[in-house]
Parts: C-alpha cells; structure tokens; sequence
C-alpha cells in the first residue's frame, strides 16, 4: 500500500488506516527508553533473541530482525508487501508470507540474514498472508484462498497446504481449512485452528456486504479431519474472524474486524473452547468503539495471563486478563504489530511511524515502560524469538 511522506520528516508510515487523535488511556507512569535513530545501511546481524517483524524499507519492504534493544536489522529484502512472519522452532529458518492477495512466502536465515528460498501458492490460488512451521520444524502449514475468476466477488475457498520443509517447501498434502477467506492458523492443544474469515473488510467483496460467513475450524492437526467448529451469534454475523493467539497451554483467543462502519460497540476478541466454540471477552462499550471496528493483531504475554491487541486505527494497544477482564489501553498512532514482550506482563508492539513500545500490564492497569523511534515503517506483525 502506499506510504505517506511526514511533514515533520519523520519516516513514512503504512497506510493501514486514515490516522484520527490519538487517545491516552495508559495508567502509572512511564519511564521512556532515550529514542535513538539507526543508522542506514545496516546488514543482517546474528539474531538468537528478540523479535521479527515485517516492514516498509526505503522504496520497498522487508522482514527484519529487532534485538533486545529493539535496533532493527533488515533480513529479507522483499517487492512485494509482506503480512505474518513465523520463524522455524528448531533451527535459524523463518518465513514470511505476502499479504492478501499474496503470491511469494519469503524463507531467510535470520541468523545470518538473506533470503535462502521462496516458495508461491498451489495452482489458482493466493497467500491469505499467514504460514505456521509445526512444532518438530519439518513441516510448514498456509493458508490458501481459491482465486475467483476476475471480475467475479465472491470470497474463495479456503484450503490448507502442507508443505515439506526440506523438500523445498513443496506441498505435500491439502486440506479443506472448513470455510472460505481463511487468514490465520495456529496449532494450540490437541487441534489446528483455523481463522475462516469469509468476506474480508475493506476489499472489493464486501461493498454492500453486511454478513462474512466467517468461522473457527478446529482440525486433527495429522489429517486434516474437522474436530470441532465455532459460529458467531446473529447479531455478530458482521465481524470477519481473522488473527489468533495462544498461550501454550491450550488456551486460544481470536480477533475480529467489523464489516459494518455502523458505530455499533461489537465485541472483537473471543476465547475459543476446546471444542470451538466462542465466548466474547469484556470491555465497555467506549472500550469496543475505540477499536474502530479493526483489530490488526493479537498477542499473549509470556505468562499467559494478559491478552493485548493492537488496532491501526484506533491507534492503541488493549489489554485484558485472559479471563476476559478488560484492564485498559496505551496509545501508538498506526501500531499494529505485536508481540508477548521479554518479560511476564509485557507485550511489544510496532507502528508504522518506526517506533517500538513496551507494554507492561497488571491487574491495575497497564502502562507504557520503554520506547524507542527511528525504525523502519513496521507493518501488521511481529513474533519473539528466543
């Protein structure tokens, strides 16, 4: 997507979303990392512990590595726009996937920068813009959205390819992902979930449109056979299903985008039990509303206590309990990557203006603890490694 040029000469962000005044709802105060501009030019550095991220670089884009200092490094340089990145669980290998309607995943050596391969879709399809490596790294799971014929609006078919890592990413088996316009997946517990968010917000099919058909399916992560499915209820039949968390042991949130711009105070993060079904997690009204009807990503902290959420444009990262208990937000104008954080009660979250923050949650409020700006323009997500 575009980016814009900062009259004040900051770097340009993402276009997410138009920006609106940004809110201050952070509680305690906040002791601020001294900002710190990086330099150009830098190369791929070792990386073993920190964050990876996509991002907007010079006229391009990029997966890059942040350390524990959040300094960030590019290590993929990429044409194309990129969406989720996930790294390899047993060895230096991660992947990013192009964003919706993505036609390249990028795999790099985040250890020593570069890209070693790149892999696209099956025949008559498109990246939804996630991929997940399986817990033994031998295998690497997308989603894939059946592309329609061009001028035909309809949401495609959704379909999971198993891919063999050391076979060069090659599939190796499909699945059915049990709906249309899947976006995320995650192994959590004993099943795969999947994220169908049917028609997606803000694209040409959903002019007009005032139901997704989206949905959870919980697959037999071996076989691929359905193990359970998760329905919203009637009057949230607007909200698209898309980004999922988990907190490792078995616990699972998903998020949700609103197709309707009706000003309606709809719940957009939901617990998804075992067998899948979905609980809507609380806030107030305002709380709701100042997500603008667009949650980008959805992260646990290290704990699995806190569950926080980052919105472009509403331009603030939300904390809750993971019993569903809202606590508060803290304002990032266009931040929308997000992370758990190094710490128990901490998350890391990215905006497009380059800038980095620490969230620091407890069951009295949350606050921001550390920033740094100067980064590139970071886009939708990010993951901690190490």
């Amino acid at each position: 997507m575009a980016t814009e040029t900062m009259a004040t000469g900051m770097r340009a962000r993402l276009d997410h979303a138009p920006l609106i005044g940004r809110r201050s709802l952070l509680l305690g105060s906040a002791a601020l990392l001294a900002t710190a501009a990086l330099p150009d030019g830098l190369g791929a550095a070792e990386l073993d512990e920190g964050w990876l991220a996509t991002a907007g670089v010079g006229e391009g884009f990029a997966a890059v590595g942040l350390d524990p200092s959040f300094a960030a490094t590019p290590e993929a340089p990429s044409e194309a726009r990129l969406h989720g990145i996930e790294a390899s669980p047993v060895g230096p290998l991660a992947v990013a996937v192009g964003r919706r309607p993505g036609r390249i995943a990028l795999v790099f050596d985040r250890r020593k920068g570069g890209v070693v391969a790149s892999f696209g879709p099956g025949e008559g399809r498109v990246f939804s813009g996630h991929g997940r490596f399986t817990a033994d790294g031998r295998l690497f799971l997308t989603n894939e959205i059946e592309r329609p014929a061009d001028g035909v609006r309809v949401m495609g078919r959704g379909v999971v390819a198993v891919r063999a890592v050391d076979g060069g990413f090659a599939i190796r088996d499909e699945w059915a992902s049990g709906g249309d316009g899947p976006h995320d997946l995650m192994r959590s517990g004993a099943a795969l979930v999947i994220a169908n968010g049917g028609i997606e917000p803000n694209t040409p099919e959903a002019r007009d449109a005032e139901v997704t058909g989206s949905g959870i399916t919980l697959v037999d992560p071996q076989t691929g056979a359905v193990r359970g499915e998760g329905k919203l209820s009637a009057d949230l039949a607007s909200l698209s299903l898309r980004h999922l968390a988990r907190d490792g042991n078995g616990g699972t949130v998903v998020a949700a985008q609103d197709l309707l711009k009706d000003g309606d105070a709809r719940p957009l993060l939901f617990r998804i039990a075992a067998d899948g079904a979905l609980s809507p997690f609380d806030a107030p009204d305002a709380a709701w509303r100042a997500l603008r009807g667009y949650v980008g990503s959805v992260a646990y902290d290290p704990s699995g206590r806190f569950v926080a959420c980052a919105t472009p444009r509403g331009n603030q990262v939300a904390v809750w309990q993971a019993d569903g208990r809202y606590i508060g937000a803290v304002s990032l104008a266009d931040g929308c990557g997000l992370a758990a954080g190094a710490e128990a009660g901490t998350f890391v979250a990215a905006s497009g203006y380059g800038e980095v923050i620490v969230v620091k949650a407890a069951a009295e409020g949350v606050a921001i603890t550390a920033r740094r700006t100067g980064g590139p323009r970071y886009d939708n997500h990010m993951v901690r490694i190490g």
